[in-house]
């Protein structure tokens, strides 16, 4: 049957019996024998080569044709075999008697012993081996792998006399790459030709693996036929560790073509894998003595072994580099950032040893990326992929849209990926990536070997043209070196290092925030309910001062608004000493509003400890409003006099004078607001409170001890209080009469809302939730919003930005006052701080209703 052309493929080349082909070549002879030492089989030329007339036939005794000494010799050496693949050596074996030298290589198949001999020429083993020596020293003093094998090339050629040596080295798809060459002037250079892996097929790479040296001496020669041509098994013999092993017809063809007369082929193992051939081809017929071939296969293993140690130190700098990069990431990065924080870090010191065009960083289900790399919706598509991979595995392509479809999505930037897993569960990864390239593969001619056909049917035929043929590769980047996958599993180690310290970290900081945050709560609870039970005691005993709930309202609501000032004061300092000048400010600003030049207040700064503030707010509240009801601020021509002496001991003595005001009287019952002026400091701070009610004017003395007390240099002048233009008596004629409120608390709400109706506001919309606020605005248009920032399980920010693109005015109530910075950025007119009242509510109208909101 003739095969057709679906029968015959690249993958023929890699079944054909090269091993058992039958023949030797010409320029030595083969005997087989058996363990009895009768010649088994023979080449046709064996008494050619041994020059003699008798016929040694098949079945014979070796020592009928063979000297005693010279069979004695052969035994010994067939002794010395230990391993299926040994070849022993014997040089000038006077195998006749007669004077005539010869070499032989005795080694084992299966159940034969296979010798092959060759004449010998007097006296060249000693010099072969000898130029060895020079030769190893020179390329001793060579560094790096790559000139080691051009020079090693140089040399070789030299000693063997040859047109031209190429190196040639297997690439992982085992294509091969000329990567040196040493060549006659006169011949066109192969150096940087790729050669496909069909060129030398499987079983030939196998040998060459098992038998270091291959010679063709003369391409032109009719082989030798072995007599029988196989065993009385019905075996034919195998071949493989001969030196005088035929050529397969293909490749003679092959070597014809490329116009070579002989050639030779000397491995180069490392780590027991084929790593290259040093390839030599002769442009005639050449037969390289026995004794230059033993010193060209010892050659192959010193050499062999001076490329691995060469490319072990290589690794080893790789490896130093690494060590290098791990300390710098352990010192920049296992300081405390986050990994997913690090990719600026982490870039520069990798691309100085794995050069990369883009990286990844994804760590706790957090992305970032830079330079050319996926972005985050395009990553998370391959994630489920790269999580299916083998677990704690480097994965490297030059093509990751081949193993990852997904990963076509981004290939305009990256197509190359080194994946590092740095954790095993949940999958967490640093990504390294390579753009594309239009590679340009030259090869040795089309790598498709044609076929063609003849009389016996289709069979593959060798290239008849070596000229180059090249081959662009799209969709590819430069690929991963063995160096850098290295590089990257040291690197995975120090990320799984680091990733480990700072989750130690971690779980300690947490620890410690957790025992904070506990501490903190405590302390929370503690104050909240200070103050709860504090405005509870305001409300009962505020009760008996007020004879109607309007009163009422406003007693209670000056002292807990005093309290939120004083609050106010200490808080946005953290927590730490806060101004007396400023509570009394505070305190005076409600009642001074067209008075602002009958306060006079002197002395040096006093800074108050947030453990008095509070207690001195409520006095100082206390004493301004009685003075406003009462006493010298409450008509048009009295004066308040504050003065602030810092004591000999630095304790602060707090006088107070009133003047000018109608006659004063001692009141004729003592209510809650007189027991806070005279019995809080002494009570609470220890300190003393002293109130005469002079017909004059009220003079009071208040002393705060000096742990309450720190001082901000000495100021001795006079000042009369000062207030904001916009705290005058508002004009309430054009204040809107449209409002929205935003509040998820019912009671304040209502609170405000009844507050609104009273200042004149005639529709007030409330609405608890952001749906609600938005639906609101879709049915009317208010004049002017005030929005509670944070409701419940969401924030207003929604309806500020509706409110902002209608160009309606509106103002952030909250209780937080770092919301302050937020105000601009969401278009706000400005902020109402949690608890505020009517007369806050006033301000923001009046504001609004003169046009100034617009400004802010």
């Amino acid at each position: 049957m003739t095969p057709t052309m679906q029968d015959v493929d690249l993958s023929n080349c890699d079944r054909e019996p090269i091993h058992k082909l039958g023949h030797i070549q010409g320029f030595g002879a083969l005997i087989a024998v058996n363990a009895d030492w009768f010649l088994a089989q023979r080449s046709a030329n064996l008494e050619q080569i041994l020059g003699t007339q008798q016929e040694i036939a098949v079945g014979s005794r070796l020592s009928d044709a063979m000297s005693d000494r010279a069979v004695e010799r052969l035994r010994s050496a067939v002794a010395a075999l230990v391993d299926p693949d040994q070849v022993e050596r014997l040089f000038g074996v006077d195998l006749l008697g007669d004077g005539q030298l010869f070499d032989c290589a005795v080694h084992t198949s299966g159940h034969y012993v296979i010798i092959e001999l060759e004449r010998h020429a007097e006296g060249d083993v000693n010099r072969q081996i000898g130029l060895l020596r020079p030769i190893m020293a020179r390329l001793e003093k060579v560094e790096g792998s790559e000139r080691m094998l051009g020079e090693a090339a140089r040399q070789l050629r030299l000693s063997l006399d040859i047109d031209r040596v190429m190196v040639y080295r297997f690439h992982p798809d085992l294509s091969g790459e000329v990567v040196a060459e040493a060549r006659r002037d006169d011949l066109e250079a192969f150096h940087g030709l790729r050669y496909p892996k069909t060129d030398i097929p499987a079983q030939a790479r196998e040998l060459y693996k098992r038998n270091r040296f291959r010679i063709i001496s003369d391409v032109e020669e009719d082989p030798v036929p072995i007599e029988p041509g196989v065993s009385t098994e019905g075996d034919a013999i195998d071949l493989s560790m001969s030196t005088l092993r035929a050529v397969s017809p293909i490749h003679i063809e092959y070597l014809q073509n490329m116009g070579v007369g002989a050639s030779l082929s000397i491995s180069i193992i490392i780590g027991g894998k084929l790593w290259g051939l040093f390839a030599c081809h002769h442009y005639s017929a050449k037969v390289l003595p026995y004794s230059q071939r033993t010193a060209a296969e010892l050659f192959s293993e010193l050499f062999s072994l001076m490329l691995e140690r060469a490319l072990f130190r290589e690794r080893e700098q790789l490896r130093e580099n690494g060590l290098k990069v791990h300390d710098r990431l352990m010192r920049d990065i296992a300081a405390g950032t986050p990994l997913s924080e690090s990719l600026p870090l982490l870039t520069p010191v990798i691309q100085q040893i794995i050069p990369h065009d883009g990286a990844s960083v994804f760590v706790d289900d957090i992305y970032d990326a830079r330079g050319a790399a996926p972005n985050e919706e395009e990553f998370r598509a391959i994630v489920p992929s790269l999580n299916s991979a083998a677990t704690s595995r480097i994965l490297a392509s030059d093509a990751i849209a081949e193993r990852l479809p997904k990963a076509e999505r981004f290939a305009e930037r990256a197509v190359g990926a080194l994946i590092i897993p740095v954790s095993r569960t949940p999958r967490d990864y640093l990504v390294l990536w390579r753009r594309g390239l239009t590679q340009t593969v030259t090869w040795a001619g089309n790598p498709d070997k044609p076929v063609e056909y003849g009389p016996h049917g289709a069979r593959l035929t060798p290239r008849k043209s070596f000229e180059a043929w090249q081959e662009s590769v799209e969709g590819r980047s430069s690929p991963w070196t063995p160096g850098e996958l290295q590089v990257a599993d040291g690197l995975r180690t120090t990320l799984l290092e680091i990733i480990l310290r700072l989750t130690d970290e971690a779980v300690q900081e947490r620890a410690k925030a957790q025992a904070q945050q506990e501490l903190l709560i405590a302390e929370l609870n503690h104050r909240v309910r200070n103050i709860l039970n504090l405005i509870r005691g305001l409300i009962n005993q505020s009760q008996r001062e007020a004879g109607t709930i309007e009163e009422f309202s406003d007693i209670v609501g000056g002292r807990i608004s005093a309290l939120a000032s004083a609050h106010d004061n200490i808080t946005k300092g953290n927590w730490s000493p806060a101004p007396l000048r400023e509570l009394i400010d505070t305190e005076a600003h409600a009642y001074l509003t067209d008075k602002n030049d009958r306060l006079i207040v002197t002395g040096p700064e006093a800074m108050i400890a947030p453990e008095a503030y509070t207690v001195l707010a409520l006095v100082i509240h206390e004493m301004i409003t009685n003075s406003a009801k009462y006493g010298s601020l409450s008509d048009s021509t009295g004066r308040l006099t504050i003065d602030i002496v810092q004591n000999t001991d630095t304790s602060l003595n707090l006088l107070w004078r009133e003047s000018g005001g109608p006659p004063v009287k001692p009141p004729s019952r003592r209510g809650f607001g007189s027991t806070i002026i005279e019995r809080s400091i002494p009570f609470e701070l220890g300190g003393d409170a002293k109130v005469e009610y002079k017909l004059s004017g009220l003079e009071a003395e208040f002393c705060v001890p000096v742990r309450y007390i720190s001082w901000r240099g000495a100021n001795s002048t006079g000042r009369a209080m000062k207030t904001n233009s916009s705290n005058e008596k508002p004009h309430t004629t054009n204040l809107p009469k449209r409002v929205l409120l935003v509040e998820d608390s019912m009671i304040i709400a209502l609170d405000t809302e009844d507050s609104l109706r009273e200042l004149g506001v005639d529709t007030v919309t409330v609405e608890s939730t952001v749906s609600g606020a938005l639906n609101s605005l879709q049915k009317a248009t208010p004049e002017m919003a005030i929005l509670d920032y944070n409701l419940g399980n969401e924030s207003s920010e929604r309806v500020a930005e509706e409110l902002a693109r209608s160009g309606i005015p509106f103002w952030l109530a909250t209780g937080y006052g770092e919301m302050a910075d937020r105000v601009e950025e969401l278009g706000a007119s400005g902020l109402l701080t949690k608890p505020y009242g009517k007369d806050d509510l006033l301000n923001i109208l009046t504001q609004t209703g003169s046009g100034e909101a617009a400004k802010d």
